[in-house]
């Protein structure tokens, strides 16, 4: 009879550190909407945040797609929770329409060192002596890449609706390039696909793209591809004060951004853990590429981008872990 009753203390004991484990967790019982482009190569930068949260018991809902203006504005209406991918300062528009710091909670880079902006192939730059957009006005130059026939230069260029848009369209008639340079538009992965079968083909390509994106490690700066420098710094809206010149006198156009989690500011200050947890996440941009470049490579399903962010965790388990602790004593001191 006594052994039974030190059991049941046993068993009271275990289950009652159970509990209060599960207690302790600080988003236990609180639902997070994701939400993110409908750029399949940001899922991966999504879910390792929303595996974060899980961590610390929060419950996290499948990340919705939608354009980044909707994004913005269901996140400052209280729709959605996070995105993982505020670009700064290419969305700079975007986040100031739906109410800025005022609605948004924006704490900590999560991904630093994202770069922009215009590229031909190597072989024309070398053979026509091609290094700025400016050049572009000149007919005869943008006639080699020229792919419809109408003697304008044809970019390959941004899905509607992206910030870079408004930077491209704003770049074509600040350089003065209207009358020989068309803007292509549509679906990114689409065009960006044709560019690189041209590419393969010899011919003469002009395109934007941006890093962290696959298409850097296809189409490689430097040996495939140069960068093109801008005339002078000029941006649209937000941006117009912005000097785009590098330390090193470049200037392409583009600030160099970081991405931040950018959170419904009233849901981050009623969650301080998730709050943290969102101002002290870093991912490095190699990462990134690099699970980009499997994707484009074909592994690019829910399950393989899943197997993408659990391995990332199992090769950083200790930062992970970090993380969710530093979090959860945030929660603690709150």
């Amino acid at each position: 009879m006594r052994t039974t009753g030190i059991w049941a203390i046993a068993l009271t004991t275990l289950l009652g550190s159970q509990v209060a484990s599960a207690a302790d967790l600080p988003g236990k019982g609180i639902s997070v909407q994701p939400i993110q482009s409908t750029i399949s190569e940001e899922t991966f930068q999504t879910l390792l945040v929303s595996k974060a949260l899980e961590k610390l018991g929060y419950d996290v809902k499948e990340p919705r797609e939608v354009d980044y203006n909707v994004a913005y504005t269901s996140i400052a209406a209280g729709d959605a929770t996070f995105l993982a991918v505020n670009w700064d300062q290419l969305h700079a528009d975007q986040y100031q329409a739906a109410g800025g710091d005022k609605k948004f909670y924006r704490e900590g880079a999560y991904v630093s060192g994202a770069a922009q902006g215009y590229l031909i192939d190597k072989k024309t730059a070398d053979q026509y002596h091609i290094t700025n957009v400016e050049q572009l006005k000149d007919p005869k130059i943008a006639k080699l890449f020229d792919t419809n026939g109408d003697g304008k230069a044809d970019l390959t260029g941004c899905t509607p609706g992206w910030g870079c848009e408004t930077v491209i369209n704003h770049h074509i008639e600040a350089y003065s390039l209207g009358k020989t340079v068309e803007h292509n538009q549509g679906n990114y992965a689409a065009m960006i696909s044709d560019t690189i079968t041209r590419f393969k083909e010899g011919k003469p390509v002009l395109y934007y793209t941006w890093t962290p994106y696959w298409v850097s490690d296809v189409m490689v700066p430097g040996r495939d591809v140069v960068w093109l420098q801008v005339p002078f710094s000029s941006l649209p809206g937000a941006l117009k004060d912005v000097d785009t010149k590098l330390p090193n006198g470049a200037n392409y156009g583009f600030p160099v951004n970081a991405m931040h989690i950018a959170a419904n500011k009233q849901w981050a200050q009623a969650n301080p853990a998730a709050a943290k947890l969102f101002a002290i996440m870093k991912l490095p941009i190699a990462d990134v590429n690099a699970q980009n470049l499997r994707m484009h490579a074909g592994q690019s399903s829910e399950a393989d981008i899943q197997n993408h962010v659990n391995g990332w965790i199992k090769a950083h388990q200790a930062t992970f872990d970090g993380w969710a602790k530093t979090a959860a004593e945030a929660a603690a001191k709150s």
